[in-house]
């Protein structure tokens, strides 16, 4: 088969290796699409090093057609359509223990400790595997994975009808929560980014959002003003690595100063740098911070959305390349990141 194979950090080769062998309890999925993320431009370059050795092939977010079923698998056969989540838990730990899988302080994830769906097959144990319907277009499968990290922080902060949202962080996650909310609450969100294009998506798919460029306003004065003063129940950190804003305090305590009393904050961004919060800001009032990993069984939920058409997953699509130009895709995205969120890759 061929394969996108990070022989070096910063360096893909679109090459023949071999197909993966289908073992008894496995499941042989043909990759249609595969769409690059957030993660995946960290390990190109080597951020993720060691844990990401080359020469290996990337790839967590990817959707297919089941090819082949091993020997003792039930409840798939050759056709399916499906979404691979790529979490693996190590079943052992006192996280796992409890069912708080992403907790798990061993998880492993397909495409990043082990070879992934950058691919044009990969065999996997059919937990891992998820049904959708046969008319949900192949690119819409391989939103699956980033969709179920917006519904699992969502989830994690108890979203529900009648809530008014902050989303700091207008970039791929930031959108995911952004549209998970939507199946929840009616209620205003406000979108915080610096980047303008990526505040247009949102106003130009979803009614009642509000864009918010710190840049040109200060966004917890702007949500007071919105909100009658009292701020909103649930305030969402998805920015990361933050761009220092002359006047504006780093996220996470932009979120604590934008929350009514009692409200929640749920953090997600991988940032390597401090963000300093005023508890007594907090304090005051009585307010929650909460964070959110990856997912936890949200894809049967995301799933039944895409189904439905409750979701918007072209709006997150900026481009389409085929699998043999993955060098010139993660170079684009690299050097014009604020331009792309979601380039998707064809294997098929």
């Amino acid at each position: 088969m061929k394969a996108a194979v990070l022989e070096a950090y910063n360096h893909f080769i679109w090459k023949d290796v071999p197909t993966p062998e289908v073992k008894e309890g496995e499941v042989l999925v043909r990759i249609q699409f595969a769409s690059i993320c957030g993660t995946d431009m960290h390990i190109f370059p080597g951020d993720f090093h060691p844990r990401t050795p080359v020469p290996f092939i990337p790839g967590h977010e990817m959707g297919g057609i089941v090819a082949e079923v091993g020997e003792g698998v039930s409840g798939f056969e050759p056709g399916d359509k499906v979404a691979v989540d790529p979490i693996i838990w190590c079943g052992e730990c006192p996280a796992c223990q409890r069912k708080h899988y992403p907790a798990c302080p061993r998880l492993k994830l397909l495409g990043v400790d082990l070879d992934g769906g950058f691919a044009e097959y990969i065999s996997v144990p059919p937990h891992m595997l998820f049904k959708t319907a046969p008319h949900l277009p192949d690119e819409h499968v391989a939103l699956v994975e980033i969709y179920g990290i917006g519904f699992h922080a969502n989830n994690r902060a108890g979203t529900k009808e009648g809530d008014t949202l902050a989303i700091w962080g207008a970039g791929r996650v930031g959108q995911v929560i952004l549209q998970a909310a939507r199946t929840k609450t009616k209620g205003k969100i406000f979108l915080v980014d610096p980047a303008e294009n990526r505040l247009q998506i949102a106003v130009n798919h979803y009614e009642n959002v509000i864009p918010v460029n710190p840049k040109k306003e200060n966004p917890v004065d702007a949500i007071r003003r919105h909100t009658e003063g009292n701020g909103v129940d649930i305030a969402f950190e998805a920015v990361g690595h933050a761009e220092e804003i002359a006047g504006v305090f780093n996220p996470v305590r932009c979120c604590v100063q934008s929350l009514r009393g009692g409200g929640r904050v749920c953090v997600l961004g991988l940032g390597d740098d401090p963000a300093p919060v005023v508890f007594k800001e907090l304090i005051w009032k009585e307010g929650h911070i909460i964070t959110s990993r990856v997912s936890d069984g949200e894809f049967t939920e995301v799933i039944g959305h895409l189904n439905a058409g409750n979701l918007k997953p072209d709006a997150l699509i900026s481009k389409v390349m085929p699998g043999s130009e993955i060098q010139k895709a993660f170079e684009l995205v690299q050097h014009e990141k604020e331009k792309y969120l979601k380039v998707l890759l064809d294997f098929r």
